[in-house]
């Protein structure tokens, strides 16, 4: 297939392009740069103006758009509520409505944040989200417009994502270990962590399935950011850093934040495909490429 990636030099839009390349797929990847001296060049491209998208895709064509750009920082999507809408949104309808007009399939990456954590067991995608901050409801009005715009779309929301090629929780606790011998970190927010390469691999499945709609995908299992960090640092050997439990009201941050966002894959658990691995062994693969990378 020929597909068009943005967010291609983001965390989880480089792994994206990898695993498609080596499954013989001809990518078009974009961001909101360009980088014409990678081995591996994509081409800007502005998701909030409307001129640029819709010359951009018809141009090249592509009978897949994922869509992966997007403005993720939570708490500047609380301080600056205009850009998170204008890139969430905004971006996405740009995308959605070309997409829509000439019937290219459109995947589009949101969150656990649609959710307000006030269910106490894993939502599935047949609940009614209710979002607490301005980044999950920027992120919800794209799928609103995905879903009006784009009958051929998978909606795959995901959660608490690390890789190696981009900033993640994992690698921040490791960075804090190299100079702390005690870590504070919350531990009444409970979710899914997500390795970009296995949601990577999950999203091409989907594309194989041709069964649009809404889907769960995170790494198997779940925990509080305080058991996160303890295996992160369990997992690296590290054994010098105590790490202490902390509620989330004693972090300082001007974003609410869902107490409970355990996703439950239950569209794959209908369908029989629910093949994701647990969060755990994700992390220690996580870990060991990111070790190899350093060296």
């Amino acid at each position: 297939m020929r597909i068009l990636v943005t967010g291609a030099n983001g965390m989880l839009g480089i792994d994206l392009c990898t695993l498609l390349a080596a499954d013989g797929h001809e990518l078009i990847r974009t961001d909101i740069v360009a980088n014409d001296t990678s081995p591996d060049p994509w081409e800007p491209l502005d998701i909030t103006d409307p001129h640029a998208v819709a010359r951009c895709l018809l141009e090249h064509q592509p009978d897949v758009v994922i869509h992966s750009a997007a403005y993720t920082d939570v708490d500047g999507c609380e301080r600056n509520p205009d850009q998170a809408f204008r890139v969430n949104a905004l971006g996405t309808w740009n995308v959605a409505s070309v997409c829509g007009g000439h019937h290219i399939t459109l995947v589009y990456i949101s969150t656990d944040f649609v959710f307000d954590g006030s269910k106490n067991e894993p939502y599935t995608e047949f609940d009614t989200p209710n979002p607490l901050s301005r980044y999950g409801a920027s992120k919800l009005a794209g799928e609103q417009f995905v879903r009006q715009l784009c009958r051929q779309h998978f909606i795959a929301r995901t959660a608490w994502l690390f890789g190696v090629h981009g900033p993640s929780f994992p690698s921040k606790m490791l960075e804090l270990a190299r100079t702390r011998t005690e870590l504070s970190v919350v531990v009444d927010q409970v979710g899914c962590p997500t390795h970009t390469r296995d949601l990577a691999r999950a999203l091409m499945a989907l594309l194989r399935s041709q069964l649009f709609g809404t889907y769960h995908i995170t790494n198997a299992g779940s925990c509080s950011w305080y058991e996160f960090a303890r295996a992160t640092l369990e997992l690296s050997g590290v054994h010098n850093v105590l790490v202490h439990p902390m509620p989330a009201d004693k972090w300082p941050s001007p974003t609410r934040r869902p107490a409970y966002s355990v996703l439950r894959r239950y569209a794959l658990e209908l369908q029989g495909r629910d093949t994701m691995r647990p969060w755990r062994e994700a992390l220690a693969d996580y870990l060991a490429l990111r070790t190899a990378a350093v060296e």
